[in-house]
């Protein structure tokens, strides 16, 4: 299943690439894609109407399903820019051919990607050597699977000795409560249920240690960034700023207008955003983000999906779908 979807949202990007459309911003207004439920700082200022101040022009948001549908709505030329886009779904357009770039850091939620080991096992950090010969379920294909591969490497633990078994995170988990496997690896829901039965064997901050990270990222066509540099550091500056008010303050009067916005109750609001990471510009800037690390994450989950036969093929590097001008030139204003 996650082969054939995989393979999908690559020819739907590729065919959409065929029919580029004019950019909306040539008509003094700019579309940008986001998702609800997805409570994040930057919707406090799109509800202020900061960015329409900062840009000077009308922005339609419009709220997508999928981070592939937001790829597609690139290419056609119907969406300029896109906020938290997942990177496997970037990955997959970029690998297809297209032309699109990575310009900032949306959100960081490495503890909602995450491997979990038995209760009954009793094995942790200190002791996944013990893992070699155990059954684990894996979602085949995703950033789960390569953040599986990159902690297995990290422990010493050889694949050729582990029965992984393709397994989405609620079956995982399913299998996990049942003893069907050692441990399971995913995310989301499937992740929050895998953990009543087993621990994790390391924590958010200690995967991104090891560049293991899982994030949404902000995404253009290359050519919208290349033609409005300056717009899109605007844009880029009043989402750092709602950032930082977020990160200093969280504020109950902020949170609502978010939740509000996302669509949400405040409580889940709170409990979502309370498991993600707004990261300041100079950190999106430095070699532990944009400036390094992101392009060779990005190279790993698109090998990690040519591996399991999802894409055709992998581009040499992705430090060319990194844009960090305007980001920089944020930074600046």
């Amino acid at each position: 299943m996650i082969k054939k979807t995989v393979t999908g949202f690559v020819a739907g990007a590729v065919m959409a690439i065929s029919g580029q459309a004019a950019m909306a911003d040539g008509h003094g207004e700019i579309t940008v894609a986001y998702f609800l439920e997805w409570p994040m700082p930057f919707l406090a200022a799109k509800a202020s109407g900061e960015y329409e101040k900062a840009l000077g022009k009308k922005i339609n948001w419009v709220s997508f399903e999928t981070g592939t549908a937001m790829s597609a709505a690139m290419a056609s030329g119907d969406v300029q820019i896109s906020v938290s886009q997942g990177v496997p779904p970037f990955v997959v357009a970029a690998s297809g051919g297209q032309d699109i770039q990575v310009v900032d850091v949306a959100v960081s939620y490495s503890d909602n990607d995450n491997c979990v080991v038995a209760a009954a096992l009793e094995i942790d950090k200190d002791s996944a050597g013990e893992l070699a010969g155990k059954k684990v379920a894996v979602p085949l294909g995703t950033a789960a699977h390569y953040g599986f591969l990159r902690q297995m490497d990290h422990f010493g633990v050889p694949l050729d000795s582990l029965s992984i078994v393709d397994m989405a995170p609620p079956e995982g988990a399913a299998a996990l409560s049942q003893g069907a496997v050692d441990f399971a690896c995913g995310y989301g829901g499937g992740l929050a249920r895998m953990k009543e039965y087993g621990n994790v064997l390391l924590t958010g901050e200690e995967k991104e240690a090891l560049g293991i990270l899982v994030f949404d990222v902000t995404s253009v066509p290359a050519a919208y960034a290349a033609e409005n540099g300056d717009e899109l550091a605007k844009f880029l500056a009043v989402t750092a700023a709602a950032n930082s008010e977020w990160n200093t303050n969280q504020s109950e009067e902020m949170l609502a207008v978010i939740a509000e916005q996302s669509g949400m109750d405040v409580d889940a609001a709170k409990s979502s955003i309370g498991t993600m990471k707004f990261p300041g510009v100079d950190a999106q800037l430095s070699d532990a983000w944009l400036g390094s690390n992101a392009a060779t994450f990005m190279k790993g989950v698109a090998d990690v999906f040519v591996g399991a036969g999802s894409i055709d093929s992998a581009l040499d590097s992705y430090e060319g779908s990194v844009n960090t001008a305007p980001l920089a030139a944020a930074n600046d204003m």
